[in-house]
């Protein structure tokens, strides 16, 4: 059976935690680096903000071990059960290089374990992860990646695809229309370097994604999140990088996101591109319509006996064996 271990080490005076997975076997195994999403998801792609504890992450990891490769996943410092007595030691100092300094600390970590075969050890990043991940193979590492797997990236900047997200979400309430003007006000706000003052009339779940673009414990990160996108980097990858988008995901869009992106692409043999019909924003198999996926509690993402998308799962191994072979 594949071994899962705890695993803790320090950074900037803040104890980070992961979870290393070894498969069954002597090694040295061939590794994944998972890196989540945005907001407080932690290292199994679960989040305070969204009801299930079934997380993709975890899910990922096991599928690896399965497969024969090991893998570590972690909570970043704003994240998981230590980010209550972690934020205050953040506030002001969380940035890409700061989220950047968290990838390149779990990948030490990883590389101490000594079934770890460190030439050959993959980054997969979800939605925002992915960005971090870019940062990482774009920039001298003392361990540079043998390859990237990109899961729901934004194609778009991050302000365009928090509008897109918004407007689906504005659709559950009555007068919904109505709601993104509102909402467009407050944002051209922002990108203008003022407060956004959301509308007081505004859903609370909307005023609180909006509110989280500010909060003194999310700057400057926010700001620097806010124009970026996976197609700023993309072009200067130089490893294999697979590039994968869900036809059923409502948050990174299969054209808007995909289609700039592979733009960015073309002519560079080193990327592939997937588009898993039934894949969704975290990669589980859903056959949802988007407006059931938005009527549901936390899109229905981490629900008991939810799984991961087969042909996702498939398209990911498969490539990961031709990178590592």
């Amino acid at each position: 059976m594949p071994e899962s271990v705890d695993v803790s080490w320090e950074l900037d005076g803040i104890r980070m935690e992961g979870t290393v997975v070894r498969p069954d076997g002597d090694g040295p195994f061939p590794a994944v680096v998972l890196v989540a999403g945005s907001g407080p998801t932690d290292r199994d792609w679960c989040s305070p903000m969204l009801p299930g504890s079934n997380g993709s992450g975890r899910l990922f990891a096991e599928a690896f071990a399965d497969a024969g490769m090991a893998s570590i996943r972690y909570d970043k410092r704003a994240s998981g059960p230590h980010v209550m007595e972690n934020v205050p030691k953040l506030i002001g100092k969380l940035s890409m290089q700061s989220h950047l300094d968290e990838l390149v600390a779990a990948v030490t970590a990883l590389t101490e374990q000594d079934f770890v075969d460190a030439s050959r050890i993959v980054g997969l990043g979800n939605s925002e992860g992915t960005i971090h991940v870019l940062h990482y193979v774009t920039s001298v590492q003392d361990v540079p990646f043998a390859g990237a797997v990109l899961a729901a990236p934004p194609g778009r900047p991050i302000q365009t695809v928090l509008l897109s997200q918004l407007a689906l979400q504005a659709t559950q309430f009555p007068g919904g229309e109505q709601l993104m003007p509102k909402v467009e006000e407050a944002v051209a706000r922002y990108s203008a370097g003022q407060p956004m003052n959301p509308d007081p009339s505004l859903p609370d779940t909307v005023r609180m994604v909006l509110a989280s673009f500010e909060t003194p414990a999310n700057l400057p990160f926010a700001r620097e999140l806010w124009v970026e996108s996976a197609s700023d980097s993309l072009a200067l990858v130089g490893i294999p990088t697979l590039v994968l988008i869900g036809g059923r995901d409502v948050q990174i869009d299969l054209h808007a996101d995909g289609d700039p992106l592979q733009r960015v692409a073309q002519g560079m043999n080193n990327v592939t591109f997937a588009f898993p019909p039934n894949a969704n924003h975290v990669f589980k198999e859903d056959t949802r319509t988007p407006d059931e996926v938005a009527a549901s509690p936390g899109n229905g993402y981490n629900d008991p006996g939810t799984h991961l998308d087969p042909e996702s799962l498939d398209t990911i191994l498969g490539w990961l064996r031709s990178v590592f072979d």
